[in-house]
């Protein structure tokens, strides 16, 4: 096992990451007796203490009959059965994309409230910075402050160049992402597949608007989210199978038993 590999272990295996934020999945420790078919799930060292065995990390733990509520645990093919290896990155993945835009959908909320209190304060504000820029910015600053008074003036005049219609746009445009960023964080959190082909088909009408920007400006932060966004929508198509790609080359695997 070469570094590379042994540094994204937790990649690669991510049950121990798993069962180390959710706990262990052992079914039978809160059984005071087994069965011969749960032979695999519980065992005794030599000293006598009783371990279960975990159904997603396969570590054993320590599960003693004194800490049992049942009688006896359920039948073997009643248990449900976590998810592991690529289904359980899949699903690691899905709700890390799910975070990404919630906080997304944060910024745009903060970004709409913003918007719609300029908007509804405008007159009042540009009435005030009408005054101002009639009496003169000198009371706003010091002699040998020209920069800063530069500064201000410069802000009145574009507080007075603002334009109710285009508030309005901006803020119902905001309110519009931040409500679609928040439907697709909770969808994608509770993996809905309606949620999967919203966040595709979000994604990738926001691409042309970010390599818009760029032509404009090319910044790293720009580029990060650009990057980011063609990542997130080529694995939801790829590997969630969306519109039919890559569905027959899964599905030969699975006929031949191919590992997932």
């Amino acid at each position: 096992m070469g570094p590379t590999t042994e540094r994204f272990w937790w990649w690669r295996h991510p049950e121990p990451f798993v069962c180390g934020l959710r706990g262990h999945v052992t079914p039978v420790a809160r059984s005071r007796t087994t069965g011969p078919e749960h032979a695999d799930l519980v065992t005794r060292t030599v000293d006598g203490r009783r371990l279960a065995r975990c159904l997603r990390c396969d570590a054993w733990v320590e599960a003693p009959e004194t800490e049992a509520i049942w009688e006896h645990p359920p039948p073997i093919e009643k248990i449900e059965r976590p998810r592991r290896g690529r289904e359980l990155r899949d699903a690691l993945v899905l709700r890390l994309i799910a975070i990404d835009r919630a906080v997304h959908a944060v910024l745009f909320g903060i970004a709409a409230i913003g918007l719609w209190l300029l908007e509804i304060n405008l007159p009042g504000l540009q009435d005030a910075a009408r005054r101002l820029t009639k009496q003169g910015t000198a009371s706003l600053a010091g002699p040998g402050q020209l920069a800063s008074r530069d500064v201000i003036v410069r802000e009145l005049v574009k507080l007075l160049t603002l334009r109710k219609h285009s508030l309005l746009v901006l803020a119902v445009t905001a309110t519009i992402y931040a409500a679609l960023e928040g439907t697709e964080a909770v969808g994608l959190w509770l993996e809905k597949r309606w949620a999967e082909y919203l966040t595709a088909l979000a994604t990738a009408g926001f691409l042309p608007f970010e390599i818009h920007e760029l032509t404009k400006r090319v910044t790293v932060v720009r580029v990060g989210a650009l990057v980011l966004n063609v990542a997130v929508l080529v694995w939801l198509i790829w590997r969630k199978h969306l519109f039919g790609v890559g569905r027959s080359q899964a599905q030969g695997r699975q006929r031949v038993g191919a590992p997932g």
